[in-house]
C-alpha cells in the first residue's frame, strides 16, 4: 500500500470538508449578522416614530388645554396610545447599549414634556420650552446614535446650519425671552 497516496487523500478530504463546515459557517453568522442588523433597524425606526405620535399629541393637548376633561389621564394616554411602553421594550432588548442610552434618555426627556403638559404648560410658555427644548436635542442625539451604529457616520447640527441640536436658536419665542432679558 502506497501511504502517500492515502495521507494525500485523507488530508485532501479533511480540507474539503473543513472549507465547507467554514463557508457554511460564515454564511449562516453573516445570514444572523443581517437579521439582527434589520431588526434593530426596525424597532430604531419604530421607537422614533412612537415618540413622534406621542410628541405630536401631546402638543396637540397643550395647544388645547380646554379640550380635554382632565389633562394628566389624557397626557397619559398619548404615551399609552402610541405604544411607547412596548417599543421601548423591544429597543432594550435588540438595540446596542450606545443606541438604548439615547432612547432613555430621549424617553425621559417625553416624560419630562407629558408631565409639564399635564400641568398645563401651553406651547408659548416657558415651562413648555424648559422641557421641550432638552427633548428635541435628545431626540437629535438619538439618531446621531443610531446613525452612527447603522453608517458609522456622525452627524452635527452644523450640516444643518443650526448652533445646536435643541432648537433654542431657532425658536422665536426662546430667542424672544433672550431679547426681552429673561
Amino acid at each position: 500500500m502506497d501511504w502517500g497516496t492515502l495521507v494525500a487523500a485523507v488530508s485532501g478530504g479533511s480540507l474539503a470538508i473543513s472549507g465547507t463546515v467554514l463557508a457554511d459557517y460564515l454564511r449562516h453568522r453573516h445570514e444572523d449578522d443581517r437579521g439582527v442588523g434589520a431588526r434593530r433597524r426596525a424597532v430604531y425606526i419604530e421607537f422614533i416614530g412612537a415618540a413622534g405620535a406621542c410628541h405630536a399629541r401631546l402638543r396637540q393637548i397643550a395647544q388645547a388645554p380646554g379640550a380635554e376633561v382632565d389633562l394628566g389621564p389624557a397626557t397619559r394616554a398619548a404615551l399609552s396610545d402610541a405604544a411607547i411602553y412596548e417599543v421601548r421594550e423591544r429597543l432594550f432588548i435588540d438595540a446596542t447599549a450606545v443606541v438604548a442610552g439615547a432612547g432613555q434618555v430621549m424617553f425621559e426627556q417625553l416624560r419630562a414634556l407629558q408631565r409639564a403638559v399635564a400641568a398645563g404648560a401651553s406651547p408659548v410658555s416657558p415651562a413648555f420650552h424648559d422641557v421641550y427644548h432638552p427633548y428635541i436635542g435628545a431626540v437629535w442625539s438619538y439618531r446621531v446614535a443610531v446613525r452612527k451604529e447603522l453608517e458609522g457616520q456622525s452627524l452635527s447640527p452644523a450640516v444643518f446650519g443650526w448652533d445646536g441640536w435643541d432648537g433654542k436658536d431657532r425658536c422665536p419665542i426662546c430667542q424672544g425671552a433672550v431679547a426681552a432679558g429673561e
